[in-house]
């Protein structure tokens, strides 16, 4: 007897239909599949045999089965073809109606035992089936509430094998499984963390809200304990709310990766990713046999916080130079090619020296001009070319430690954020360019023009402090998005002042020589 299932693979962040046909002949006893499935996929012969067995069903005895996965052509992997394939087993033995077979994608791991368990990418099947129009998909129970999120398909959730096969013969009746997208999406949207929690650190703070609201990126300069860290992870706080679309998305890319949390619909609040400095170039922008997303990745739609960013291998660093330019990265390998979004910003920070203590006011600082010149040469130019704010940041005062004044909440600083994003959406709408961080040439000579005394100012600050030639457009970037956030049509003095104190790096006293 021959049966087929409707089943999924995940390939990038999208799922892809895959019909699983079982061929069951008198014969000698084999159990075989192919359609390029990977070691995981093989195994899930013996799975399903003892999951059939303890489901009170018997398993076919003295017979050839033949699994087949179409399309033949792209690798399977995974235990996610376990539950397709028992039921295609039982349905072409007749211990399963074929009359629901066919309304539904079929997905789940099989445990000995017949229970279901996670996998990953429920998100993207159900998109899939919606897609394609089927009535639903029958889902492990812990997947539920991230395939519920996609409106017009019935979610079925199960937690066994017998449950399944009890559901498809009619004999139990399983409600689909509903959720509120929009009230979860409000409740998820909550953050930790607030900056109202940091004390002190107003010259920092302010540099941050101007980063978060033209997109700008930023690195951090301090001693250890001036509070990098600390306002990195609240960084996100202060950008604008994710929309539905962004949280869906973002979601898709967590799943298929496999770090979504079990009974978690959606990812409604920035991500903010931190990798560790020994991560590998595969680890930061993806990659495998079969490539899966990178760090820079599972940051889309939010933060990538790279610390202690001359401790990361340069070859690695060099890497983050297409995705920051183009949002987008592509992983190719012998057989395909997958693309991953990857809109980010990129939020580094690093030690003055080796040591740590070169702007420290107290503490000595034990290492040479030419070690600190080495330490810091180890950002590349290209890279620091995409860093349009440098800042420094300078150890706490006990004073400001042990005030009790509130500081300002990231709700506050948000709101003025999300007038300045609203202000540019409004400049550069019709074009590809979203933030004022994105402006070429073109929109630059446009957008930023300077009335004399900005002019004479900003060329005192090029030839008296030493600042590099990639310093003038990022100073004309970022004094576009002080103006904005003070609702200001025109760039001012006050506004290219301001955004020169942001060029840290670029000044002599640094001696970085690249």
């Amino acid at each position: 007897m021959l049966s087929k299932i409707k089943s999924a693979a995940i390939l990038g962040i999208d799922a892809y239909e895959v019909e699983v046909e079982v061929d069951i002949t008198f014969g000698l006893p084999t159990f075989s599949i192919v359609g390029l499935p990977d070691a995981s996929v093989k195994e899930s012969k013996d799975r399903v045999r003892s999951a059939i067995k303890n489901s009170e069903v018997e398993f076919p005895q003295n017979k050839k089965i033949t699994v087949n996965l179409s399309p033949a052509d792209r690798k399977k992997e995974g235990p996610s073809f376990d539950l397709p394939i028992a039921i295609g087993i039982l349905a072409a033995e007749d211990f399963v109606s074929s009359e629901k077979i066919y309304d539904y994608l079929i997905i789940g791991e099989l445990s000995l035992d017949g229970k279901i368990n996670s996998i990953k990418g429920a998100l993207s099947i159900s998109i899939l089936a919606k897609e394609k129009n089927y009535k639903g998909v029958i889902v492990p129970i812990s997947n539920a509430d991230e395939a519920a999120v996609v409106e017009g398909v019935d979610v079925i959730p199960v937690t066994s094998l017998k449950e399944v096969i009890d559901f498809l013969n009619n004999k139990k009746n399983i409600e689909p499984y509903k959720i509120n997208i929009y009230d979860i999406f409000s409740k998820s949207s909550i953050y930790p963390v607030d900056f109202s929690e940091v004390k002190g650190q107003q010259h920092i703070k302010r540099a941050l809200e101007i980063a978060a609201a033209g997109g700008h990126n930023v690195l951090m300069i301090g001693p250890p304990g001036s509070g990098k860290t600390m306002l990195a992870r609240r960084f996100p706080t202060i950008l604008p709310e994710m929309t539905l679309e962004e949280a869906i998305e973002t979601t898709k890319i967590h799943s298929v990766s496999g770090i979504m949390k079990q009974k978690t619909a959606l990812v409604a609040t920035r991500p903010f990713r931190s990798p560790h400095h020994t991560i590998s170039d595969a680890g930061l922008i993806g990659g495998g046999a079969i490539p899966k997303p990178g760090e820079v990745s599972l940051a889309h739609n939010g933060v990538l916080f790279l610390d202690e960013l001359p401790e990361f291998n340069r070859n690695v660093l060099e890497v983050l130079r297409q995705p920051l330019e183009d949002g987008f990265i592509v992983i190719s390998r012998a057989a395909m090619s997958i693309g991953y979004p990857a809109r980010f910003m990129l939020l580094a920070a690093m030690n003055p020296c080796p040591c740590g203590y070169f702007t420290h006011p107290s503490r000595p600082c034990s290492c040479s001009s030419q070690q600190r010149d080495k330490y810091i040469s180890k950002i590349s130019g290209p890279l620091l070319d995409r860093i349009d704010i440098h800042v420094e940041v300078p150890v706490v005062k006990y004073n400001d430690l042990a005030s009790k004044f509130d500081a300002e909440t990231s709700i506050v600083i948000r709101q003025r954020v999300n007038k300045a994003r609203k202000i540019q959406e409004q400049r550069f709408a019709g074009t590809k360019i979203f933030f004022n961080a994105h402006m070429g040439p073109k929109q630059i000579k446009k957008f930023c023009v300077l009335d004399e005394e900005s002019k004479n100012l900003l060329k005192n600050a090029i030839e008296n402090l030493g600042l590099s030639a990639r310093a003038y457009d990022r100073i004309l970037k970022v004094s576009r998005t002080i103006a904005d956030l003070e609702g200001m049509e025109n760039i001012t003095a006050s506004h290219i002042a301001e955004a020169i104190q942001y060029r840290s790096l670029d000044r002599d006293y640094w001696k970085i020589g690249i």
